[in-house]
This record gives structure tokens, sequence and C-alpha cells, in this order.
């Protein structure tokens, strides 16, 4: 019975949002955005709530209303709200979508819906669930029964959530994309337009758009009639005629205008000249032509949500954990000048009132933190699971963190080590002491065994996914050992394989053993520290070489000594007043280094 009333509660609470609100008509024209019959200029600032803590959604929403916008463009990643086949999440924390675009509404701010199912994004997979990859030939982004089975199950589900929240509703909801940059991948007409057809079967019937860069091929392979043409980016007059030679009988408008851009690691952290921006920002608002920052707000790959890209079957290059972005408004919410020259940009051209800048949110130092050995990936493998040939982490059911491979030579016993193909970075271990390490970028996977005398020698190879490819041809990137090893050309065989997914969930259950590896490679360490008041706050990991840091049990994301990041992004809301905890793992480090921190990325 109480069931019962509870979802009766929640059914008319929907309705008597729907019923409260005033609806609205949102069309398209040739030449314009049509709001209630009178043209309407999205002035749009992107962000993602998976990347934000939701603690913060109203004040960076806030902030790009200060800046000027009149619109929040919004990713929502598949992969982030389908936990598992069937398993959806969109109510705990920073999942619950419905919420944010309510707060959107709440702010006065209109919303472009950007669902996926492909989003790219430098997130993790391009926001495809990585349990597609447990069938092997499985081809996604177009019409394979297995991959169309699992995207209609999640847009029949999404849609109970953002459906009631169109501004046909009244809700803030203007326009729903259809894919992301299709023309950039493929050209299945087939498969976009079923993607639109289920949309509207599930109850989307305001205007759809596409995302396309600007060029023939790409807009002739990724529209679809009657959509609303997104350019990214549309910066002049050339690109917006394109767009009207593809398709004249909708309007286009620029779908990703770019203050700033992504950042690999070992790469310098990634600037978008101001006067640049301030030029085609000016070309958009002169012209009334609607536009999307990609992004006003980046937010942070937390956990292993970073994705990578790849420029052809032997690069890979992994995304850093800030989604920083050299964005207007910084990963951590604050205004940067690039800021302050769009909201007087803005000012200039548009009759609506531009609120004042919120307040910026807290910030802490603390003291340095003593660290101290707390326990090693030899002291917690869980029990095995045996195949005669190495299996892929997607194989195993496992998204990402590591695997530990293990064999015994038989036949040769050193020589030349080929790992095919190592994804991402390989640790080699022979009877336990530390060999070489293998990056996958570049190809080079070969090591080089030393002799033994060990009868049937012990070979490790411990394997992180550092980031599914995100964009391009070669999105199909499964992790771990995704092929084959051989040892002077002989296939080793008979593998026992660890998982070790370095979540949340592993880390709070490992077993304490203070003394440090055997082989000084994969330690956990541990550290304390008392606040007396909470605020935001970025460790610093420098004095540290590779690894994750969990601080209460909540993942911060990767760091590497390659640079360019050391600083990771703490929220004041995974802080206490009182005791707090420090995790590192770090699968180089040999001796506990102390931890410091900074109020700033850089």
């Amino acid at each position: 019975m109480k069931k019962y009333l509870l979802l009766c509660l929640c059914f008319f609470a929907t309705i008597s949002f729907t019923q409260a609100q005033q609806t609205h008509k949102f069309s398209l024209t040739p030449a314009n955005f049509l709001l209630d019959g009178k043209p309407f200029q999205i002035i749009s600032g992107e962000m993602h709530p998976a990347r934000i803590p939701f603690e913060y959604w109203r004040q960076r929403i806030k902030m790009a209303k200060a800046m000027g916008c009149n619109t929040i463009a919004a990713y929502i990643f598949w992969n982030y709200q389908e936990t598992a086949p069937g398993v959806f999440d969109f109510k705990t924390g920073n999942h619950n979508i419905a919420e944010f675009i309510k707060i959107c509404h709440e702010e006065g701010m209109w919303v472009l819906l950007r669902p996926g199912p492909y989003v790219c994004a430098e997130w993790d997979f391009g926001g495809l669930p990585t349990y597609l990859l447990k069938n092997a030939d499985l081809k996604v982004r177009c019409m394979d029964p297995r991959y169309m089975q699992a995207l209609t199950r999640y847009i029949n589900r999404l849609s109970k959530e953002v459906a009631p929240l169109q501004c046909s509703h009244g809700g803030p909801i203007l326009m729903v994309q259809v894919e992301n940059e299709y023309g950039s991948y493929g050209n299945d007409r087939v498969y976009i337009n079923t993607l639109k057809k289920l949309w509207v079967t599930n109850g989307i019937n305001v205007p759809f758009y596409t995302a396309d860069g600007a060029a023939a091929y790409m807009l002739d392979a990724g529209h679809i009639a009657g959509a609303a043409i997104g350019l990214d980016s549309g910066t002049g007059d050339g690109d917006f005629e394109a767009a009207t030679k593809e398709d004249a009988n909708v309007p286009a408008f620029s779908s990703e205008t770019y203050p700033g851009w992504l950042t690999h690691w070992g790469e310098a952290w990634a600037t978008v000249d101001t006067t640049d921006l301030k030029k085609d920002i000016t070309y958009l608002l002169k012209n009334k032509k609607s536009f999307n920052l990609y992004v006003v707000h980046g937010g942070t790959n937390f956990g292993y949500n970073a994705g990578a890209n790849a420029g052809n079957s032997k690069e890979y290059q992994p995304d850093v954990t800030s989604y920083d972005y050299d964005a207007p408004v910084t990963e951590q919410g604050r205004t940067t000048p690039k800021f302050f020259m769009l909201r007087n940009l803005i000012k200039q051209y548009v009759s609506y009132k531009i609120p004042d800048v919120p307040a910026p949110v807290k910030t802490i130092a603390i003291p340095e933190i003593k660290m101290r050995p707390y326990t090693t990936i030899w002291q917690n493998l869980p029990q095995a699971v045996h195949s005669a040939q190495p299996k892929t982490m997607e194989a195993l059911d496992q998204n990402q963190g590591m695997v530990l491979y293990r064999t015994h030579l038989i036949g040769h016993k050193s020589g030349e080590l080929v790992i095919n193909e190592p994804h991402d970075y390989a640790m080699v271990f022979l009877n336990g002491n530390y060999i070489d390490s293998v990056y996958r970028d570049g190809g080079k996977w070969t090591i080089k065994l030393p002799k033994t005398d060990v009868k049937e020698p012990v070979l490790d190879i411990l394997v992180e996914g550092m980031g599914h490819i995100n964009f391009g041809q070669y999105i199909i990137d499964r992790k771990g050992i995704t092929d084959r090893v051989t040892l002077n050309g002989m296939t080793l065989m008979q593998w026992d394989m660890f998982k070790l997914p370095l979540d949340e969930k592993f880390v709070s259950t490992l077993k304490v053993n203070s003394k440090p590896s055997p082989n000084n490679k994969c330690n956990f360490f541990k550290g304390e520290f008392t606040l007396a008041e909470k605020g935001d706050t970025y460790f610093d990991l420098s004095k540290y070489a590779k690894g994750v840091v969990f601080v209460n049990g909540h993942n911060l994301g990767r760091y590497w000594n390659r640079g360019p990041q050391h600083n990771l992004y703490c929220p004041a809301a995974w802080l206490k007043s009182g005791r707090n905890e420090i995790i590192v793992y770090d699968m180089q480090a040999s001796t506990a280094q102390s931890v410091g921190t900074s109020v700033t990325l850089k």
C-alpha cells in the first residue's frame, strides 16, 4: 500500500509540475528559431551534469547566466546513467538529470538536450556503455541489432525523465539533438532517422537538431531532413552558406563554438586565444546567429570517466582528469578574464538584463599531509579467472581499473616478450621482480625478459585501462591484453586473471598491510587530516608517479607525472569537518611522500 501511495505521489508531482508551468512553442523557419512565434536567439553555454558535483549545479548555471547566456546545453552520458545492462540510475546525486533540468528552469534558463547515444565529449567511449564491447564483433552507431536493442532500451528509459520537461509541457527543453557529429563517423541514414523516430515514439515533440562540421560531406552524412543544422563550429558566412546549401528549409546555428580546448597527458595545457574568440562571438551576435559555447564550464572527469583520442591505429592520447578546458568558468567554478570579455560583449547585443556575478565558491589550503604505507595490490588479489588466452576487461565484465595477467613460462623462459596489444599501460614482472613498463602509444610493446634459474618462471603483466577512445574510427577500444602474448614468437597459454577495478568499493575493502610490496611497486599510501572548516581544494600529487587518489572514499581521478596535471580537484562536499582520509594508489612509487594542496588547478 505504501509503495502504491508513493507511486501516486510521484505521478501527481510530475503532473503538477507540467500543469503549473506555462507551455511554449519552439519552432523552426528557414531563417530563424521562433519561441511562441517570435524570433529567438539562442545564446547557450554548455556544461555536463555528470562532471559537476550536484551540490554546485545551481551555482554553475547561475555563472552561465551571469555571463549573458539564456540557455544551457547539456550532454547526457548513456554509460553514466545505465550502470549495468538494464540497470538505470536517474535518482542519486549527479545521475538525477531531471533535477538538473528543473534547476535550469528555476534559474530562468532554456535547455538544449544532447542525449547521445554517442556524445564524444572527451568522455569514456563517447558515452556508449562498455558492456557493448563484450560482443566480439559488435558494431556501434549503426543498425547492428544488438546495439539497437540496447539503444532502444536507453531511449525508452531516458524519455520518461525528459519528455515532461519539454517546453511544450511547461519545461525548459527547446530542442533535442539526434546523435552527435555523425557525419564525421558514418553515413547510415537509416540509423539516424530510426533514432529520431524512437524519440518521437517516446513523446519528444520539440524540434530536433543535428551537429556536424561545416564541411559538405559531413553535413550530407549527418543531417536529418526537418532538423535544425548545428555547425561545429559556425564562425563565418561560408559555414552558414554550407548549411543553407544542405537544407534551406531549416535554420542553422553554431552548435559548438569553442572558447577553450581539451588537453591530453604529456601536452602543455591547451588554451584558446581570446582575440579570435571575441571575433567569432562578435560575428554571431552582430548577425543574430544562435550559438552554443562548448563549454562555458567544463568540470572534472572524476574516477575513470576521461576518454582518449587516436589519430591512427597505433596512436593513443588519453585525456587528463581535469576538464577545465580553458573555459570562461574554471573547473572550480570561478571567473576568468575570458568570462568578463564575453559578458561585456554579450551585454552590447541583448535586450534582457544580465544578473550580477555570483560570489565565488570558498577555497581552502590544507597543511601538508603526511602519508604512510597502507597496503599493496599484491595483498589484495581476488580469486582468479582462468583462461587459455588473455581476456579483455570487458570480457571479464570490468570497465576500467586494472587486470593482473599471470602465467608460468614453459619452453622459452627468457628473451623477447611481445604484448599484443596492451591497452593501455602495462607493467611486467618476472618471479615478482619488476622488469619494465609498456605504454600503448606508438605500438612499441616489446620487453626483454632476463634469464632466471626458476624452473617455471612466473610472468605477471599488470595492465591499466586509461580511458576508452571517444572519437573517430577507432572507438571500438577494448582494455587489458586485447590479443595475445608471445615470448620469442611462442604464444603463451594458460592465464590466471585477477580483476582489480580500483573503484570506491574495491578500495573500501582493502586488506591492511603496512609493509611495502615485495617489488616496491603498486603500493597504497594512506594519510589523515583534520579540518575546522570545509572548502574546495586541489590535492597536489607532484611527488608521486602514476595512479589514482581517493578522498573520504571518493575517486578524484588519475594523476601522472608525465603532466601537465598534478593537482586534482576535490569539492568541499566531499570533505568533512573534523577527520578526513586520503588514500593514494601509485603504480611506480615505492615510498610514502607527503601530499600538499593548492587552491588552483595550475
